[in-house]
This record gives structure tokens, sequence and C-alpha cells, in this order.
């Protein structure tokens, strides 16, 4: 593979899917340049992307696998520094992502997700009272303001048993840690209040243990090992909970209350019973993947990609960082047909990997699904008049190439 004119990926994320589409147009392999000049190669390709993340050969673990890192290149001031710096099971690997996942899992049950559910409902009718109010007397209201935006992080906040308190930090340092054009005081400034607002969430936890997940995770070990989460582990699993169940909601949410809104055909299969809200959830997951690209994971030895369904003799070497580009394969024509591109709720396959795939598959994915199961029937039933109080186009998108998502979301509620 010729590595010599990479794409540069555009930290502010302003056209994911017309930088989706010239990665996949390069093949389903392709050299990306990452903010400050690192190198990765994005994956575009379904297949060899369930390939790749199930493959024994490809880490998560910078520490250990990724030649740039082993070399003192990345610095704290990078602005994915976050992403693969933390010591959690979203950067493990092998022995370690088992452990790691196992004491997570212990804490993180279908049973406590499930319970969720009364408070989620209770908590989506008090926004839509907010939304009402933000809209009325023929005002436009900002839905992801006032609605998809609120939601999941006081959803996380219940799930934690966060102190209503640090709520608002918690939402500046979330956005901080996906603001990937971020520059190096902002890096530094956001990963210490990050690390700060957990302390104070662990203290008063510890202080006083309650039926939350942070308390479970603090309590978390294995009962054949008696090994403990360590304190960095602990924080950092805090950090992972909260940045992945809070964003990829948040994304999930508005895009598919824009795809509707652009496609009142869609809307309308829902409303005469030809699609589910289940079809609207995946279809939005498969295309306006909430996580557009995923940094990173690295090669353990040389991945000949032909073995893996890929190019025939092309090669990721032992020691280069991959890039899993979702919002590229979620269009993918190939899986999807020539209209992959169409937003379509009653399409018959639409599978994606907008929650991962393999042992890093997202813990989270059934409490994201379950909040929008919730939020977007509500959200119509309330509101059967909602249209887009600006033209789509003039919509700003998030300030990330990870995130995916909009800025604003205008809404009359009608």
């Amino acid at each position: 593979m010729d590595q010599t004119h990479p794409i540069v990926i555009d930290p502010t994320g302003r056209d994911i899917h017309g930088e989706a589409t010239r990665i996949r147009e390069r093949g389903p392999v392709t050299p990306v340049e990452l903010p400050h000049g690192v190198p990765a190669w994005a994956v575009s390709s379904t297949p060899l992307l369930k390939r790749l993340l199930t493959d024994p050969r490809v880490s998560k673990d910078p520490r250990r696998h990724w030649q740039r890192w082993t070399d003192g290149e990345v610095s704290p001031d990078w602005p994915l520094y976050t992403w693969v710096a933390v010591r959690s099971m979203f950067t493990a690997y092998s022995t370690e992502h088992k452990r790691l996942r196992a004491l997570v899992s212990k804490a993180f049950t279908g049973r406590r997700t499930n319970a969720l559910r009364p408070r989620i409902e209770e908590i989506t009718g008090a926004l839509l009272d907010r939304v009402a109010k933000a809209g009325a007397d023929g005002h436009a209201a900002d839905l992801r303001e006032e609605f998809c935006y609120p939601l999941p992080i006081q959803v996380i906040g219940e799930l934690l048993g966060l102190p209503e308190e640090l709520g608002d930090e918690l939402r500046v340092v979330v956005d901080g840690v996906f603001y990937t054009s971020a520059d190096a005081a902002e890096v530094a400034d956001i990963y210490a209040r990050f690390y700060a607002v957990l302390g104070e969430l662990v203290a008063v936890k510890r202080a006083a243990p309650g039926d939350d997940l942070t308390s479970a995770l603090i309590a978390a070990h294995e009962e054949e090992s008696g090994t403990r989460l360590s304190e960095q582990e602990l924080l950092d699993t805090l950090m992972l909970m909260i940045s992945a169940g809070h964003e990829t909601t948040v994304n999930l949410l508005d895009n598919a209350v824009h795809a509707l809104l652009t496609h009142p055909g869609q809307l309308a299969h829902v409303r005469d019973g030809r699609a589910s809200w289940d079809d609207v959830i995946e279809e939005t997951l498969r295309a306006e993947a909430p996580v557009a690209s995923l940094p990173l994971r690295y090669a353990v030895e040389d991945l000949p990609l032909g073995e893996l369904g890929g190019p025939d003799g092309a090669v990721i070497r032992q020691g280069e960082a991959i890039l899993a580009a979702y919002a590229a394969a979620g269009r993918d024509p190939q899986l999807h047909g020539p209209d992959a591109a169409v937003f379509d709720v009653t399409r018959a396959a639409k599978d994606h990997l907008a929650f991962g795939y393999g042992v890093h598959h997202c813990l989270g994915a059934p409490l994201g699904r379950l909040e929008a199961r919730v939020a977007l029937p509500a959200l119509f039933e309330r509101f059967p008049g909602l249209t887009l109080a600006a033209p789509a186009g003039e919509l700003r998108p998030v300030d990330s190439f990870i995130s995916h998502g909009h800025r604003t979301l205008p809404v009359l509620t009608g």
C-alpha cells in the first residue's frame, strides 16, 4: 500500500460523509493522516473491519503495540491523547481486556439498565415540557440543547449516582474529549478537569455508597483472583462510561430526528405502521453512525490483508495504527447496495458496526437503544407537527471527526 499520499482527516469533522466517501473510493483500507500528522490506516469495508476487530493480532493497547507510542512520539497535547492514554477495557488487550471487562460487566448489568426505564420516561417527559416552553409562541427551540443532549447526560448521572452539583462541569469536560481540533492548552485543561470531576465522584461514593454504577465499580473484583480495579483503572473506566455512553446517544437521538424531519416519507412509514421505532434506530445507526471514526487499534504483527478478505498484497505492518471508519462502513455500497447512502427505515438489512464488534462491542449499547426507544416516540407524539426551523444545510456539525451529530437542531414544535 502506498502511504505517500494519505487522506488528511479534517479534525473539525465538517463533512463526515464526504470524507467517508473519499476514504471508501480509495479501497477497503487506505492511509490517513490524523491531527498532528499522525499516520493510520482507515478501514471502511465492513467484512474487513469485522475480521480485524476480532483478530488476536490486532490490539488496542498503545503501550505494548503502537510503535509511535513506544518511541515516545505521542505527547499529552495531542487532541486524541485521552482516547489512547486511558487505562481501561477500551485500551486493553487479550487477558487484560478480559479481566477489566469482566469487572465492569459485573457492575453494568442488564438489571441495572432495565431498572432505569421508569426514570428515563420521567426525564423524557420533563424535557419535552422544556422543549414546549422554549418553542412557545412560534419560537424555534434548539432540540439538541433542550432534549437530545440533556437526556443522556441525566441518564448517565442516574446510572453513576452523580451528585447534581457536578453535572455542569461534567458536560463541559465530555464535550472537550470529543473536541478533536483542540490546541495543547485546551487538551491539558480538559484532561485535568475531567479527572478532578471523577475524583470528586469517587470520593462521594466511597463515603456514601449507593445502588449505582460508581459504587459497584469501586467494589468490583474478580472472585477467582481477588484482583480489584486499580485507582487509575477505576477513574478511566468511569471516563469511558461517561464519554461513550453519553455522546453516542446524543448523536443517535439528534441524527434520528434530523433524518425523519428531512425525510417526511420515512416518518410516515413509522406513523402508518409500515416501520417501527426500532427500524428508525437501527437505520440511523447504520446511515448516520454516532461515532464516525474510532481511534485506535494497532497491528501486533504484520497483517497480510489478503488473508482477511482484503486486497491481495496489502499489509499493515507491525506497530502501525488502525482507524475504524464506521461512518464509511455504514454506507458501504458493496454491503448495502447502490442506495447505501439513502436513509430508508424499510430497508431489509440494516447491518452496522455503530456499537463496535467482537470483544470490544459496547457494553452500553442496550442503554443507548433503550433511551432512543423511549425518547423518539415520545417526542413525535408530543409534537406531531415538529419541523426544522432552518434549512438542513445550515446546521452546524459537531467539531469532531469522531463524534457525528449537529451542534444545533432548531425546530418548530408545531
